[in-house]
Formats: C-alpha cells, structure tokens, sequence
C-alpha cells in the first residue's frame, strides 16, 4: 500500500508499506494491504513501517483505496 506521513512543515516519509503498525487512540493497529477503509485518531507513540519508526505526539490516520494518509505532529 501507498504511505504518507504528513506534518504542518511537509513531508515526513512517502513510500510503500505491507504492514504499518499505528498507536491508535484505542490501542496499537495494525493495517495491512487492503485494509477497509478507516478514520483514526492517533495518540503519542511510534507509527512502526518495515524498515522504520516514527514518533508522533498525535495525529490523525486515513485510510482509503490501499492509501495510507496520516497527518500527525512529530
């Protein structure tokens, strides 16, 4: 699936992703390729890829036509 992490300032990571791991408001969420589609709130916490962590304090993920788009603060 396509991934986009997203702050105010721009672009955190863009690329592709099987499996993202994300620190959902109800607990840990995992998402794989055709997830359904899906609005969450994200808490403080590392959204986990492959290859990478990153940290975000709180955000919110969209998840859309085998898209990932999360807007978060990092």
């Amino acid at each position: 699936m396509r991934m986009s992490v997203l702050e105010p300032k721009g672009v955190i990571w863009q690329g592709m992703a099987s499996k993202v791991i994300l620190p959902a408001a109800d607990g840990q969420m995992c998402v794989l390729d055709f997830h359904q589609p899906f609005v969450a709130r994200l808490k403080k916490g590392d959204i986990v890829l492959p290859n990478k962590k990153i940290a975000v304090k709180d955000g919110i993920a969209y998840m859309r036509l085998n898209e990932i788009v999360v807007f978060a603060q990092a």
